[in-house]
């Protein structure tokens, strides 16, 4: 009589399982724990319920097969009631399975759980004067590379692109004739007013026209106008930019050879350079109404008196030394704010950060620059 029998790797291929054993205290492991039977195991360890406390035995008799990652899921489970406060004991486990799982065991390193604590003030300085300092090298590698490609583009007119110096033209230059006219004109008011009642004092009441001439001509003027352009049009060019950046359209554009310092950096340069030396003429002529309209307000000070006294109190050296601030502020301000769009990573709250920043560095850099002039002219007595 023939006795069916089971084949030795067909035993050895049975399907993996873990169950509750006979008492509350026991769970019952059988088939072969293989890599493949991973998500199984898985599965059966959700729907077992939570085992009391105390000792707790773990029959492995009936494993068949053991790999790497069934000695590892043993390990775990074992782990895992030994954190609740019970004590695990293995039984039945062959000799070979249960070298393997002591291999396991012993090469798993718990991962350590470190507190995090706050920086100190002399870390939280020296790392913030490094990303300045990184910020700063950066700067100046894209002043460098933003003056090569203007090199390039003199040496080849070509390569100027006319139509984008137009456009930004219209938009840094036209549009904003209104804000810059409109609070230069306040201002002038405000410097008049100011002036009016200690010129009253001591019956100069003519030297208005010098005090509003010169603090507008030669100082505030080309300052105010290079702070409201800094953040009405850099922040427009950082975020222009970023946004082409997030969407990969400058990648898109290296892709098909146009390079984007020639598209997108040197015609906001040309176009600032160009523009915001006529809004300071622009900004000089609406400071000085300004101061013409309060004097004649306070001071009963007439238009052609104020003009006339205004010709004789600033030189033309004066004024050309406010012209001459509005290119070198143009210039600060385009680069910071395309060097901080070409900074943005990640998505848009990247491109408001890198927005923020090119308007809060641009005017710092203004007002530095500015303050360094002051010094350069006093030393050159002009």
């Amino acid at each position: 009589m023939n006795v069916p029998t089971t084949p030795r790797h067909a035993i050895t291929q049975a399907a993996a399982d873990i169950r509750p054993g006979a008492t509350p205290r026991e769970l019952r492991c059988e088939g072969a724990w293989l890599l493949r039977s991973a998500a199984r195991i898985e599965a059966c360890l959700g729907a077992l319920a939570q085992p009391p406390e105390g000792e707790f035995i773990i029959d492995a008799q009936a494993i068949t097969a053991l790999d790497t990652s069934g000695a590892w899921l043993l390990h775990r489970i074992r782990r895992d009631l030994e954190t609740g406060g019970r004590s695990v004991r293995f039984t039945g486990l062959r000799p070979e399975f249960e070298a393997l799982l002591y291999l396991i065991a012993t090469r798993t390193a718990e991962p350590a759980i470190v507190p995090a604590s706050a920086p100190g003030v002399l870390a939280r300085f020296g790392r913030n004067a490094w990303e300045g300092l990184l910020g700063m090298y950066g700067l100046l590698s894209f002043l460098g590379a933003s003056a090569t490609a203007l090199m390039r583009a003199l040496v080849q007119p070509r390569r100027i692109r006319w139509r984008s110096i137009l456009h930004n033209l219209q938009s840094a230059g036209v549009e904003a004739l209104p804000i810059t006219g409109l609070l230069t004109f306040l201002l002038g008011i405000v410097i008049a007013y100011q002036g009016a009642e200690q010129l009253r004092r001591f019956g100069a009441n003519i030297y208005i026209a010098d005090l509003v001439g010169l603090s507008m001509l030669r100082e505030l003027s080309p300052l105010i106008t290079a702070i409201i352009v800094a953040g009405r049009s850099g922040s427009a060019y950082a975020a222009q930019i970023g946004t082409m950046k997030v969407t990969e359209e400058i990648d898109a554009l290296r892709t098909i050879g146009i390079g984007p310092l020639d598209l997108l950096v040197l015609p906001k340069v040309l176009a600032l350079m160009i523009a915001l030396p006529l809004l300071t003429v622009y900004t000089d002529i609406m400071g000085v109404i300004g101061g013409m309209v309060m004097a004649r307000a306070q001071l009963d000070i007439g238009f052609t008196a104020f003009i006339d006294r205004l010709e004789e109190a600033v030189s033309l050296t004066s004024f050309l030394i406010g012209i001459g601030k509005a290119p070198v502020f143009a210039v600060i301000i385009a680069l910071v704010g395309c060097y901080q769009g070409f900074q943005v990573t990640g998505g848009a709250e990247s491109v408001g950060q890198q927005t923020t920043k090119s308007v809060v560095q641009s005017i710092f850099l203004v007002i530095l620059v500015d303050a360094l002039f002051s010094i350069a002219f006093s030393w050159l007595k002009l």
